[in-house]
């Protein structure tokens, strides 16, 4: 009797990302050298972001990954000026749009947002989800030190509660007054550049940012908002008893319990963090239904990421939903 051959596990990565050369010259993206992973002879790290066809879909067969969510990378337009930020988010929504519609199979899209000017966000969000299907948006955090709690964002988080699509969160610099109390030191610039960015920074920023929204009322006025968080949680699973314990409801006034907001309004993704003991601590803080794979190409290896999915101790179904099941609900 013939065997039949194991049915392959489609893998969907949504925190992939792609730049233009226009882009990285406009936004002053410089591709340091302790950024790029050694992969061997082949493309450069600024060939692999900026390529939206064969290259990319070529890497994902190799690694086995059959769609990517594609996102511009850090640090979007954030930081620009308001009238650039509108008119280059467009853009870039646009040729994004042009490659989901070739590959329609292998990519999706998060849209860029000009957040600066919430109103503008709020109808290019809706744009790029009804006329390009794109399945929400990737914000780059911070907008020049301003965060999405304030009521100036009201229309962005509006928007996607109504279109119901996931605001993705992506780690920036924090800003710069805080780079100078925090991470300049006694040590080489370059430190001080990792310790504020890779190595710690982005993380704890993206955390705060996302503690802000839960203590500012966001979920409590958009219920049914929902945010993505990379990096198995950016710090928060291993201090959320904490954080819902000195985070009382007779403090916040919130309808819910802080801990109940990031077990039922966040989602979290791998992000090429393969750390086993960070993945326990989030699975058993959140449980398997709000985890999503990533592998934050090209920064990060998507074969490194495949093999984690591989190995993680969850059983066949757990790790289905990891894989694409998640994603696609």
């Amino acid at each position: 009797m013939e065997t039949m051959a194991p049915q392959k596990m489609r893998i969907i990565a949504i925190e992939e990302h792609y730049a233009t050369l226009d882009f990285i010259k406009t936004a002053n993206i410089q591709m340091r050298d302790q950024y790029k992973r050694a992969r061997g002879p082949g493309a450069t790290l600024t060939e692999r972001l900026c390529d939206l066809g064969d290259l990319r879909v070529q890497e994902m067969d190799a690694a086995g990954i059959d769609m990517q969510v594609l996102s511009l990378t850090s640090p979007g337009v954030q930081q620009m000026a308001a009238a650039d930020a509108v008119a280059i988010a467009r853009e870039q929504n646009d040729i994004l749009a042009q490659a989901v519609k070739y590959y329609a199979e292998r990519f999706a899209g998060f849209a860029a947002l000009p957040t600066q000017d919430p109103d503008q966000a709020a109808r290019e969000l809706e744009r790029t989800v009804n006329d390009y299907g794109f399945k929400g948006a990737a914000v780059m955090g911070h907008t020049q030190g301003r965060y999405l709690d304030e009521e100036f964002f009201r229309p962005i988080l509006e928007s996607a509660a109504a279109l119901q699509v996931p605001i993705y969160l992506h780690p920036t610099r924090p800003p710069q007054k805080v780079i100078e109390a925090y991470y300049t030191g006694a040590y080489a610039p370059n430190i001080s550049g990792l310790l504020s960015t890779a190595a710690w920074g982005w993380h704890i920023e993206t955390a705060v940012h996302s503690l802000r929204l839960v203590a500012g009322g966001v979920f409590d006025r958009f219920p049914g908002l929902r945010i993505i968080i990379g990096h198995l949680g950016e710090t928060i699973p291993f201090l959320l008893s904490t954080i819902n314990r000195y985070l009382p409801r007779e403090e916040t006034y919130l309808e819910r319990p802080v801990e109940s907001y990031f077990r039922e309004n966040f989602y979290y993704t791998l992000s090429g963090l393969n750390n086993l003991p960070a993945f326990l601590g989030l699975l058993l803080q959140v449980e398997v239904d709000r985890i999503l794979f990533s592998a934050d190409y090209p920064y990060e290896s998507m074969e490194s990421a495949c093999r984690f999915l591989d190995q993680l101790p969850v059983n066949p179904a757990d790790k289905e939903r990891i894989a694409h099941g998640n994603a696609e609900r």
